[in-house]
C-alpha cells in the first residue's frame, strides 16, 4: 500500500452563538473526506500559532481552507477597507505562520478560495475587496446554485501545472467568494481566469506543489477536481520522502 502522507487542514473559527454556546472550530467534512478519498490522512489544524513549527515538522503538506470571512486589507496595504469586509484576525495570523512556514520548507501547499487569496498575500499580492463594486459588470462569483453545481467556466492557462493536472482548456467550478486577486505576487503565475476576467487560479512554478484555486474542489464537482486533489496527494507523498 502507498504511504498515506499526512496533510494538515485548517478549520475555520467562530465565537459563541449559533454553532455553539462556547468558542467553536469547524469544517464541513467534505475537505477532509475528498482528501482522505485521494489517499492521504487529512487532520485538522487548531489555531496555534505559537505551535506552527511543530505542526509542520510533522506534516507532508498544507491545506489552507476557505471560509466565511476576508484577510484584513491592512495585511497588503490597503488605505480603505469596504463595508463588507469582515475579518478573523486569530484565523488569519495562525494560518498566515503556517503558509509561510510551509513555503519556507517547501511543503506541498493547497489554497482554497480564501486560502488562495492568502497565499497571494502572503507573497506580497493584493486583493480585490468586493467584486461587485470593482467589476460591476461581474458574473456572480457567490453563485446562486447549490456548492455542489459547477457556476461558471475558467480558462486554464497553457504551460501551467494547472494545465498539466487537469489536460483541460477549460473547466466548470463551483464558486464562492466576493473577493479576489489584484495585483498577482512576484513569483506567482495565473493559471485560470474566468470569462470577466477575475483571476481564478495561481500557482509557484518554481516550488515542489504550491496551487491556489478559487472554487472549491473538495466538492469534487468533476474529475479534474479528483486529478487536483490526486497530484496534490501524490506532491505531499513525494515530499515525505
Amino acid at each position: 500500500m502507498d504511504y498515506a502522507p499526512l496533510i494538515g487542514i485548517t478549520l475555520d473559527e467562530g465565537e459563541p452563538g449559533g454553532y455553539s454556546a462556547w468558542p467553536w472550530y469547524a469544517l464541513r467534512q467534505n475537505y477532509f473526506s475528498a482528501v482522505a478519498g485521494a489517499g492521504a490522512l487529512p487532520v485538522a489544524l487548531p489555531h496555534e500559532a505559537e505551535r506552527v513549527a511543530e505542526y509542520l515538522a510533522r506534516l507532508d503538506g498544507v491545506l489552507v481552507s476557505g471560509g466565511a470571512f476576508d484577510i484584513d486589507p491592512a495585511l497588503y496595504g490597503a488605505a480603505e477597507v469596504h463595508a463588507s469586509v469582515h475579518t478573523k484576525p486569530q484565523r488569519t495570523r495562525f494560518e498566515w505562520a503556517l503558509l509561510a512556514g510551509a513555503l519556507q520548507r517547501d511543503l506541498p501547499v493547497l489554497g482554497v478560495c480564501g486560502g488562495m487569496q492568502l497565499l497571494n498575500v502572503v507573497l506580497g499580492g493584493t486583493l480585490i475587496q468586493d467584486i461587485g463594486s470593482h467589476l460591476p459588470a461581474a458574473l456572480p462569483h457567490e453563485q446562486p446554485t447549490l456548492r455542489h453545481q459547477p457556476g461558471h467556466s475558467v480558462q486554464v492557462m497553457p504551460d501551467t501545472r494547472l494545465a498539466r493536472i487537469t489536460g483541460r482548456q477549460h473547466l466548470m467550478v463551483n464558486s464562492a467568494h466576493h473577493q479576489a486577486v489584484a495585483r498577482v505576487a512576484p513569483g506567482l503565475v495565473v493559471n485560470a481566469v474566468a470569462p470577466d476576467g477575475v483571476i481564478e487560479g495561481i500557482e509557484c512554478p518554481d516550488r515542489r506543489f504550491c496551487l491556489g484555486l478559487q472554487w472549491h474542489p473538495e466538492f469534487l464537482v468533476g474529475e479534474a477536481d479528483r486529478a487536483l486533489l490526486a497530484a496534490f496527494v501524490a506532491a505531499c507523498r513525494e515530499a515525505a520522502g
